[in-house]
């Protein structure tokens, strides 16, 4: 089947999947953090102290993801992709309504904003393409994550600049309104979603062993632990460099308005990456690929760490985009692969609760380590040795575990 045609049949739920990872962006860290001088110098705060409020509000959604991620085993996205954005919306209005003096209740709004945008509503969407879809997985999975892509594109530069015109507070009413706004579309596009309880047993994937593996069997099982620093690290330095953006353009020779203005080009080669991604794990299967995920990584952090200019900002940058777009289809088609389909909602909330609870290690540990004087440039030669190590562990699980997949899934697949 063509790319087009795919798109074309499959119109409602790819754009279902889209909407649902666009509308997570305003609890995603690349918008949150676009207001982090503004909450810091309104709540009194220290780097430290808003890095370890945003821990501590990551951290707690990242145990609730561990229950609520199983719900897409039992319930339609059509009721919780909207109600996860109604919740996404009455947290961006209770950071715009929150009181100066309040600067303990920034962890309950944050975890709300974290819990509702970053994790249930990216997780439905991956879910949703991993469950609806078998053959043409990896291009479901990349045309959904696309809306993280575009969030990440535009709405910095939009948001950025009206911190020129308007209060950082009436910004985040803007946020609310624009969650709430989505609710109606995406009810429209599930009207006829494919639910789990119409998917039929022969559409199912096997896993290793030809098995459907629960979550139970999944988490202790070898091979999901060599995977664990795999999945902490991408989101736990990639949330600490878009945390600490503005304190990274206090050092750099750039303005914040600079950095973002290259966002474009980070979100250019991150859809690029992911398409390409998604292609290649449609015909390859992620056994082949796994073993490469960090690498874009591990080099993006070593550019940036060395970068004295826009110009090896824009590399690192680039080279960022290539590992967020292979990160953001890899893992979801991974788990579908490796561990079957039946149980895929409550095995990748677990997994999930991992990367969740990553973004929340990063914010802190960078901020922590600022107050004590090491700025974040000295501490991305660190994040590549761990990313590097992070790597290996994972190429030799999956390298090893492929044998148990059923050999139809072990081989190259046709496109």
């Amino acid at each position: 089947m063509s790319f087009l045609r795919f798109l074309r049949d499959n119109a409602p739920f790819l754009a279902a999947g889209a909407l649902l990872s666009f509308g997570s962006s305003f609890g995603q860290t690349f918008f949150v953090s676009i207001f982090a001088g503004e909450i810091r110098a309104e709540f009194g705060l220290s780097h430290g102290a808003w890095g370890g409020i945003y821990t501590a509000g990551t951290t707690l959604s990242a145990l609730a993801m561990i229950w609520a991620g199983g719900l897409t085993d039992r319930f339609r996205a059509r009721r919780l992709g909207p109600a996860a954005m109604a919740l996404l919306g009455l947290g961006c209005l209770a950071m715009a309504l929150l009181p100066g003096g309040w600067g303990w209740a920034l962890v309950p709004v944050i975890f709300v904003l974290r819990f509702a945008g970053q994790g249930m509503m990216v997780h439905i969407s991956a879910v949703a393409m991993a469950r609806w879809f078998a053959a043409g997985r990896g291009k479901a999975l990349s045309v959904a994550s696309m809306g993280v892509a575009l969030g990440q594109a535009v709405l910095p530069v939009l948001f950025v600049a009206g911190l020129g015109l308007v209060d950082w507070r009436a910004l985040w009413v803007v946020a609310a309104g624009l969650s709430f706004l989505a609710m109606p579309p995406a009810l429209a596009l599930l009207r006829q979603e494919r639910t789990p309880q119409s998917i039929a047993q022969a559409g199912q994937s096997f896993g290793m062993a030809g098995r459907h593996w629960t979550r139970n069997a999944a988490v202790t099982h070898w091979l999901f632990w060599l995977i664990v620093p795999a999945l902490l690290g991408p989101p736990a330095w990639g949330t600490a460099l878009f945390f600490q953006q503005v304190h990274l353009s206090e050092l750099k020779p750039w303005s914040l308005g600079q950095w973002v203005a290259l966002m474009p080009l980070f979100t250019a080669l991150t859809i690029g990456a992911n398409f390409a991604t998604g292609a290649a794990l449609d015909r390859f299967g992620t056994a082949r690929l796994m073993p490469f995920l960090m690498v874009p990584w591990t080099l993006a952090f070593l550019v940036l760490s060395q970068a004295d200019g826009l110009g090896m900002a824009a590399l690192g940058l680039a080279v960022l985009g290539i590992g967020t777009g292979a990160q953001a289809v890899l893992p979801g088609a991974f788990w579908a692969e490796f561990y079957g389909t039946r149980h895929i909602g409550a095995i990748k909330s677990a997994a999930a609760a991992v990367m969740v609870f990553g973004s929340a290690v990063g914010p802190g540990v960078s901020g922590l380590l600022i107050d004590r004087g090491v700025d974040f440039p000295d501490q991305m030669l660190g994040i590549a040795a761990y990313l590097g190590l992070a790597g290996l562990l994972a190429a030799f699980g999956v390298r090893r575990a492929a044998r148990l997949l059923p050999r139809a899934q072990a081989q190259p697949r046709a496109a």
